[in-house]
């Protein structure tokens, strides 16, 4: 391979001298010429600009607007709609503002039903109390919890749930005892007054019962026609 490159003449050179290669045969067997990297490529004649090959394949670019989403498109599901347009009519109002109508009139009426069964110094220092209990409450000075607690109370009195009201009596002196301290004391006097008239009451009716069915039961005797 090396006989292609070596120029022909002198044939009196020595054997051990170096060959003398002909670059102009070198660069005719190289191949086929490249363009250098840093040539730049002429422009088109007809001036249309050059456009890359990889935004040519790409296609034709969309028309009109873009389809709308699936989501867009989609309506809401029935029960949502249904769920978050309905409101239960059921559910109490708990933010109602209690009256001292509703709370004290009961209290009054129980301590009435006590006048007579209880001594009068009693029923006179549940009166002040309840007295004390309207001044406050008139004045703005409870909070609506107490309020709130308060008609509990009295709705559990007027079913003569003793235990309940007197149960809800506790939570107050517990939880709000500096607004409650001063006539508390009235109302829980109240409910067990009102609790023993109440068990004196089915106690007497026990026994005209009991009396009459014994009276019935005695042979020879009739009622009077």
């Amino acid at each position: 391979m090396a006989e292609l490159y070596v120029k022909p003449g002198n044939k009196e050179r020595g054997w051990n001298d170096p060959p003398q290669f002909s670059y102009g045969l070198q660069t005719l067997a190289g191949g086929p010429k490249r363009t250098p990297l840093t040539k730049r490529i002429a422009a088109p004649q007809d001036g249309s600009p050059r456009v890359p090959v990889s935004q040519t394949s790409q296609g034709p670019p969309p028309m009109g607007p873009p389809p709308p989403s699936s989501q867009a498109s989609r309506p809401p599901p029935v029960g949502s709609y249904l769920a978050s347009s309905v409101k239960p009519a059921n559910l109490p109002v708990m933010e109602s503002e209690t009256l001292l109508e509703d709370v004290l009139k009961p209290l009054e009426e129980a301590l009435e039903d006590c006048r007579g069964h209880t001594k009068k110094q009693v029923c006179d220092d549940i009166s002040r109390r309840l007295a004390l209990l309207q001044e406050q409450w008139a004045g703005g000075k409870l909070s609506v919890s107490v309020k709130k607690r308060m008609a509990l109370l009295v709705q559990e009195l007027s079913s003569h749930q003793w235990d309940a009201a007197d149960n809800i009596h506790c939570s107050l002196m517990v939880d709000h005892v500096t607004e409650v301290s001063q006539w508390m004391v009235g109302v829980k006097r109240l409910i067990a007054e009102k609790r023993n008239l109440s068990s004196e009451e089915e106690a007497n009716e026990e026994k005209s019962t009991a009396t009459a069915e014994e009276f019935q039961t005695v042979p020879g005797v009739q009622e009077a026609p």
